[in-house]
């Protein structure tokens, strides 16, 4: 079971002091939470992207190769790259060269976006987003596969004799979690292609990513990549942390209250209630946490955010602290107690190449 945190790297003034971090230090604030998590225990560190305001967060990889030059074991991801406005191309690059400068330790979530308005800023039309995340992930994959690519489609100029470099680090390409939060088609394309599907389920009750989850689990196996429960599952999660619950409450409160993108709107308890944000002790994150394997079945990815909402860093690197101290612990041990020995581990560029080794020692032994 990976364990880790994610950011959207939200530049959003702290309600409590009305100051705003500049982009500059909002950025390295996200570098010092990926070193504190790795410090910590914590398995995998992501980034978000976005281009617009209030987020910073606009080339993961530029970030992730600057982390990864500070770190030595933590996976390396982001928690959406938009395949549907960049350039499979470029994203096929990009990746297998971080994964070069990190020694493998990479994978990346693919997602279509939550603006709008980002798809004119690229040249696409919102209307073909489902299309371009079809066919742009066709094309990265057979990118990271194949040596040499001829190809054409309808939403970017044909490759002839196209090969993408540098050439994935030992012929492993990162491994790919399709993240949605309502595209139907995108756990589809997931299991089609036998990849890990994230949701994010961080707004919405449990009910509708339950709807998804069953369905990739479902058509994972269709496509005879392995039983239903051993379909790669991802979660998110918000959590805040203090020793005693209404401590937890007050501090945040302001936070929640404020916060870009659900502030204003339903309040803390009724939020509390409804999503897996679990503000209060550590002994309530755990109990929350378990919870999910009720719902979703096994799974082998759980990440949670939180730094967002104007946060000041070292009360974020607070929340951490308590993560790999007090909760990851706990939620590893239960969770992997309760794992099926069927069911997989998310794979990683280490266990991929461990795999391939042992089949080519056991070919040549045939």
């Amino acid at each position: 079971m990976q364990f880790g945190i994610f950011t959207v790297g939200d530049v959003t003034t702290d309600p409590t002091t009305g100051r705003t971090p500049s982009e500059a230090e909002r950025i390295k604030a996200m570098v010092a939470m990926a070193q504190k998590a790795e410090e910590v225990g914590l398995d995998v560190f992501a980034s978000g992207e976005h281009h617009n305001p209030p987020f910073v967060p606009s080339s993961p990889t530029t970030m992730l190769g600057f982390i990864a030059a500070r770190t030595e074991r933590i996976i390396l991801s982001t928690a959406t790259t938009l395949i549907t406005t960049n350039d499979p191309v470029k994203i096929a690059e990009d990746f297998a060269m971080l994964q070069h400068l990190a020694d493998g330790r990479v994978d990346l979530m693919l997602g279509r976006g939550n603006t709008g308005p980002v798809y004119p800023w690229f040249g696409k039309d919102i209307r073909d987003g489902i299309d371009l995340a079809i066919e742009n992930y066709h094309l990265l994959h057979r990118l990271w596969r194949e040596d040499v690519v001829d190809w054409s489609g309808k939403h970017r100029t044909p490759l002839q004799a196209f090969t993408s470099t540098p050439r994935p680090l030992d012929g492993i390409p990162p491994f790919v979690w399709h993240g949605s939060i309502r595209s139907p088609e995108i756990a589809e394309q997931a299991a089609y292609y036998g990849d890990g599907f994230f949701a994010n389920h961080i707004f919405w009750p449990k009910e509708h990513f339950q709807r998804l989850i069953e369905l990739y689990r479902t058509r994972y196996a269709h496509y005879g990549h392995g039983a239903a429960e051993q379909a790669i599952v991802g979660l998110g999660g918000q959590v805040f942390m203090r020793k005693n619950s209404q401590d937890a409450i007050d501090e945040f409160r302001p936070y929640f209250d404020n916060a870009p993108v659900y502030g204003h709107g339903p309040s803390l308890e009724e939020f509390t209630a409804e999503t897996p944000l679990t503000v209060g002790t550590p002994d309530q994150v755990i109990e929350k946490t378990l919870t999910f394997r009720e719902s979703f079945g096994d799974y082998q990815r759980q990440l949670f955010l939180v730094d967002h909402a104007g946060l000041p860093l070292h009360t974020v690197l607070e929340q951490i602290e308590l993560l790999g101290s007090e909760v990851v612990p706990v939620l590893r041990r239960e969770l992997d107690a309760k794992k099926p020995a069927h069911v997989p581990e998310a794979p990683t560029y280490a266990s991929q190449l461990a795999a391939r080794t042992a089949t080519r020692v056991a070919r040549g032994r045939s």
